[in-house]
Formats: structure tokens, sequence, C-alpha cells
């Protein structure tokens, strides 16, 4: 049996940065769900496909190959066969991303793929619904957050350490009209699951993330 570790929680509050800590020290598979569904958002985009009509969303997403392998100890998310690491980071992106995950064929699509990765390997997996729904049985379950404003401040830094402008105000008000919509979509909303552990990064520093999830594993 393959060891799965699920860490949920909102945009920004720093999963992915922790779930690849936790997977270095452990030996295991990280799984950016995230960046699947930004690849898929990418798809979308550069297909014109107009964010609004879900029909055309769910058409258009069975033309899309997004699988995840690892190159020289690197994640690299491909879609349709190029690496699109580079190109997955944006806000428009992340947006789209929101959008479109709400789009029940998009979701059972990624999920099959998420789930059979974890299958096979011992795995961290990050996401808005890895332990509610993607690994319902996994053995480890953490539900990671932070305040609105410290997540925007953070994104604001990744943007501008790119070389990208971004506006506090209108960074918080994206990430806090994104956590409406993941917490109130239909299909699979962002929530705790019952048997997950909070962990409120607002305060702590990442080695202070990793050390408690590490210890719960322990």
């Amino acid at each position: 049996m393959s060891y799965q570790i699920a860490v949920d929680g909102p945009g920004g509050a720093g999963k992915s940065t922790i779930a690849k800590a936790v997977a270095r020290a452990r030996g295991c598979i990280y799984v950016d769900t995230g960046a699947m569904y930004r690849a898929m958002a990418l798809y979308l985009i550069r297909h014109e496909v107009d964010p609004e009509d879900k029909k055309a969303i769910e058409e258009a997403c069975g033309s899309a190959d997004i699988s995840i392998e690892y190159r020289d100890g690197e994640q690299v998310v491909l879609l349709n066969g190029e690496n699109v690491n580079a190109c997955i980071r944006t806000e428009q992106v992340g947006n789209m991303a929101s959008v479109c995950s709400v789009v029940p064929a998009v979701r059972r699509k990624l999920v099959e793929l998420q789930q059979r990765l974890a299958a096979k390997s011992d795995v961290v997996m990050d996401g808005r619904d890895i332990g509610t729904v993607v690994l319902p049985e996994a053995d480890v379950k953490i539900y990671l957050t932070a305040g609105s404003r410290t997540r925007a401040m953070r994104r604001c830094m990744e943007l501008k350490a790119k070389g990208e402008d971004a506006d506090l105000e209108k960074v918080q008000a994206d990430i806090e009209e994104r956590d409406y919509r993941d917490m109130h979509r239909e299909d699979s909303p962002l929530r705790q699951a019952e048997d997950a552990v909070l962990v409120d990064s607002s305060d702590m520093t990442i080695e202070q993330v990793v050390e408690r999830i590490l210890s719960l594993c322990r």
C-alpha cells in the first residue's frame, strides 16, 4: 500500500511550498494538483474558451492531455507533451483554473489521474479537495490556511520576484473571490475534512509548518 499525505487549503496558503518540503523529507513524490488544473486552464485560454461558457469548457477539456513527470528531480507538468511549468503561474491562469475547476467533466478527468498516481507511489498531494474527495483514505490529512491579507502579501512578493507588477488590494480581492468560488461550488467544495488537522501558517515559518506535518506523520 502507498503512503498518502493530503494537504488542502485556500489559494496562497503555501500548500505547494510546504508539500514539496514534506515530500523531500519523506522521500515521497509530490503531486501538485493545482498545477494540473492550471495546465487545463492554460489549455482553455490558448483555445480562447469563454470562462463563462461551461458547456464549451466541458467540450474542450476532453482534448487536453495533462500529466506529471519528474526530470532531474524536478516536477514537470506536461500539457499535450509540452513542459508548461513556466506558463501556469500567472494570475490570469489562476483565475481561469478556479473557474474551470467547478466544471464536473474537468474535475472527473483530473481526479482520475491524481488517484492513479497515488495508487502506485507514496505521495504528498495538495489541492482543494484531496482529503475529502481525491484521497479520502489518506494516512495524514492537513488543512493549511492563513489570513487573506497574509496570503495576498505572499502572492505579491512572488509576482514581484518574477518582475511582474502586483497591486496588493487587487490581489487580495482576487484571493477572496477565489476563496468564495472554491468554498461554494456544487462539486467538491473547499472544506476541511473531518479528520484533517488545521494548521494556520499566518505566524509560522515554512520550517515550523513542515515540522508540524512531519510530527503528525511520525
